[in-house]
């Protein structure tokens, strides 16, 4: 008896707590109707099924219990039973894969007035690429990926030379407007996925795949790689931004096509020492840093990460938050560097410094810090040394009461919250994997042995 109402229990509970349950599927953004119309015909279909059977064991229980002087009849077949159970399975299984069927045929079947957006996933980002005014996509190659060409567009092409680069996780897409989404992996198995859009879909290295949809409701919407692709994994998100047509316009004609990008003039290292004579009070002669005057070490960094983090501070993407004291001291030095390639020069001359090693100033545990940065090295490297391909900066050779100070601006949220600062979210994401203090400090005391 106590087994059959444990049973009678469950099944009362289950049907309240998915009544009352605020867990379902998020509110609807897109042209798939249908796909949530599935789900829901299968939880009915299941769900009755659950309740039918769980409630029919607990009857039989209560019905045929042992009892003195009764002895159970032993049938091993019965035909009519056997067929009702055959036949009413058969009905359950059609009701659930039939209306999935018409619906996939529906995903596969896209519409002819589609524009195409080109989504490219790569450990741990997004990027896209649109066609030009030809209409058409340029042919790629990962073979031909290099720093100056990330998209591995064939330069011989004529197609490519005037497909739009959105090297950034943030697309935009007009609304009521239908969008073929290519995928397309450059090192492993990805996938997209946008719940409120009802699409997801695998990106496979080798193969292009595909999905597609009509955004109905603007707004912002996060993209999401829902296969597991490495120890970074849960930082590969993205956005998509849903806009009006004219504000999809503007946005689109901001966004640089393929023969800009290989147009950039490299910056003249001798102008640029001109222009780091005002840097060199606070960041030294050579680049060294000052712990006093809190300036980090500029000696050894990249030039490409010098340049992008002088425009966040121009942008005010860096430099604005009200705890961000020392950025708000950079952000008018950044300014200053209003002239054309003024930032490419005094980036490249950073970059021709040399640099020193750093020292230990905050007396952590290198060997505990070095399992925390097992994590940290599948972007920054495994000594240090800096990924351009995946926009991570050196770490080796910077000072440690530096990083220990970023790690933290970042767990604060006084880094990575803006919302272009597409590369600070990840690290957002990354830094809260250091508990405390005592971490922080392990974790910078390693890097000092690179």
């Amino acid at each position: 008896m106590k087994i059959a109402l444990a049973l009678i229990f469950l099944v009362v509970l289950s049907v309240v707590f998915h009544l009352v349950s605020p867990w379902y599927l998020t509110p609807i953004a897109s042209n798939w109707t249908a796909i949530d119309d599935t789900i829901s015909l299968t939880f009915w279909v299941t769900g009755l099924v659950f309740i039918a059977v769980n409630l029919f064991l607990a009857y039989v229980i209560i019905r045929y219990r042992a009892r003195q002087g009764t002895k159970a009849a032993y049938e091993p077949e019965n035909k009519r039973i056997e067929i009702a159970l055959t036949v009413v399975t058969t009905l359950g299984v059609a009701a659930m894969l039939a209306p999935g069927l018409i619906v996939w045929d529906e995903v596969i079947s896209v519409p002819e007035e589609a524009h195409v957006v080109e989504a490219i996933g790569q450990q741990w980002q997004w990027t896209f690429r649109l066609p030009g005014d030809d209409g058409q996509l340029g042919t790629v190659d990962a073979r031909l990926v290099t720093v100056t060409n990330p998209f591995g567009i064939n330069p011989t092409d004529a197609n490519g030379q005037d497909d739009i680069l959105v090297d950034s996780n943030e697309l935009h897409l007009p609304i009521d407007q239908p969008v073929k989404v290519l995928l397309r992996s450059k090192d492993v198995l990805h996938n997209f996925a946008v719940p409120q859009f009802r699409v997801k879909m695998d990106l496979v290295p080798g193969t292009t795949t595909y999905l597609w949809f009509t955004p109905t409701r603007k707004g912002s919407f996060e993209i999401l790689c829902e296969e597991l692709c490495g120890l970074a994994h849960f930082t590969m998100r993205g956005r998509i931004l849903v806009d009006s047509a004219e504000d999809y316009q503007q946005w689109l004609g901001q966004q640089p096509t393929f023969s800009q990008s290989q147009q950039v003039v490299a910056g003249n290292p001798e102008q640029g020492q001109v222009a780091y004579t005002m840097c060199a009070g606070c960041h030294g002669q050579q680049g060294e840093g000052n712990q006093t005057l809190n300036a980090p070490k500029l000696a050894g960094m990249g030039h490409w990460y010098i340049a992008r983090q002088l425009s966040y501070y121009q942008q005010g993407i860096r430099g604005r938050h009200e705890k961000d004291i020392y950025g708000q001291q950079m952000a008018p030095m950044a300014a200053l560097l209003a002239q054309p390639n003024a930032i490419a020069d005094v980036s490249a001359y950073i970059q021709s410094l040399d640099s020193g090693p750093a020292t230990d100033t905050l007396g952590g545990d290198p060997e505990r810090g070095q399992g925390f940065y097992y994590t940290c090295g599948t972007c920054h490297g495994a000594v240090g040394q800096g990924n351009r391909g995946l926009n991570a900066p050196r770490l080796a050779g910077q000072h440690d009461w530096y990083i220990k100070r970023q790690l933290q601006n970042f767990k604060q949220g006084i880094r990575g919250k803006h919302k272009q600062d597409v590369y600070g979210v990840q690290m957002l994401l990354m830094s809260n994997i250091l508990q405390d203090e005592q971490a922080l400090n392990d974790i910078t005391s390693y890097i000092n042995t690179l």
